[in-house]
């Protein structure tokens, strides 16, 4: 029975353990009381900032500048996250950090999950935070695009002209997009959509073509649909594209006749339904009228006591006039309405 005991034990000390992650790497050498950050991404404009509100926990270095994350709060799903080190003072009032930008902050991106064991060990050159050691191949990723990133940097600093621009646009743009693809991994795709679309970027104009040369980006939203349906940067995502196609919309040319053609052809439609409606009326009162244009005035009052619904001791009171008399001035309107009834004389005004 102990036996038994102490394998049930081991089972689930193994399963405590397999529901951990685990984040661990070296600053530098006896760097000794550090702060690191662990952040989640939830904004990927927000890849190049260090953004205060996203952190999830703080470590400092050890006396070899070692330092460890590690619990079971993250997401059992892919997410994005970040580990920086911060060696900027006053860190909660410092103008830099407001900013997203400290000139004295390293950081990486890196995917995980809530089961993820990863290593973030220093380079050769004693660099920090620049290699990553991971179970999940999602995590570097970002280290990958980076790579390809600074070659396409290399070819448009080559030559600056705008053939050369044009040129390379294309190509590196075909080029990212069937790199990210084929990651199977539409977080790691962001990384690359935000680096294309970015506003601040030369390649920004022909982002806004390429929107409506390919089917690229439509494809994108309906993998992380798919992928993340519920998570924030799906959402922005969608949202942004649809706002930008706006954009390339109206940069296109042929958009800009639509531009015209569509209110006028609105104000038109609208035009002519007013028109119909006010025609409808315009006939509808003539039906109405054209009728009461073969009874004589007393007769036409006593149709409007007819529709107030009075009884014909009711029309007499009114009009100072015998029951007799509104009898023969009612037989009078049926014979000129060709009508038999009070109901149909209602009916025929209302």
């Amino acid at each position: 029975m102990p036996k038994k005991l102490f394998l049930i034990y081991l089972l689930f000390s193994f399963s405590y353990c397999a529901a951990q992650y685990s984040f661990k790497g070296q600053i530098a050498e006896q760097q000794f009381g550090k702060t690191v950050y662990l952040s989640i991404i939830e904004d990927y404009r927000k890849f190049d900032k260090i953004s205060m509100e996203q952190i999830l926990k703080k470590t400092t270095t050890d006396s070899l500048g070692y330092f460890n994350f590690s619990g079971d709060n993250l997401m059992d799903q892919n997410r994005i996250y970040r580990i920086h080190v911060d060696e900027c003072f006053d860190l909660g009032t410092n103008s830099d950090h407001f900013f997203g930008s400290c000139e004295y902050s390293k950081s990486i991106l890196f995917i995980a999950t809530n089961t993820d064991t990863i290593m973030f060990p220093t380079s050769f050159d004693n660099e920090t935070l620049c290699e990553i050691s991971s179970t999940n191949s999602s995590s570097s990723m970002f280290l990958d695009i980076d790579i390809l990133k600074e070659q396409m940097a290399y070819e448009f600093n080559e030559f600056r002209s705008n053939a050369s621009k044009k040129l390379n646009s294309k190509k590196w743009f075909a080029s990212l997009q069937d790199y990210g693809a084929n990651l199977n991994e539409p977080l790691a795709e962001l990384y690359i959509y935000s680096f294309l679309s970015d506003r601040k970027n030369d390649t920004y104009s022909y982002y806004l073509d390429d929107i409506n040369n390919t089917d690229y980006y439509t494809s994108l939203g309906n993998r992380l649909r798919s992928k993340y349906p519920e998570i924030n940067l799906t959402t922005l995502y969608n949202n942004e594209i649809a706002i930008d196609q706006q954009i390339a919309d109206r940069k296109d040319p042929s958009a800009k006749l639509w531009q015209w053609v569509l209110p006028f052809s609105l104000v038109i439609s609208i035009g002519f339904n007013i028109f119909l409606i006010l025609k409808s009326k315009k006939d509808k009162t003539k039906l109405q009228i054209s009728p009461l244009t073969k009874l004589t005035e007393q007769e036409q009052n006593i149709v409007s006591q007819i529709l107030k619904s009075k009884t014909n001791k009711e029309i007499a009171n009114d009009m100072f006039i015998s029951v007799s008399t509104v009898k023969t001035h009612i037989n009078n309107v049926y014979k000129k309405l060709g009508v038999s009834t009070r109901g149909e004389i209602k009916q025929r005004f209302q």
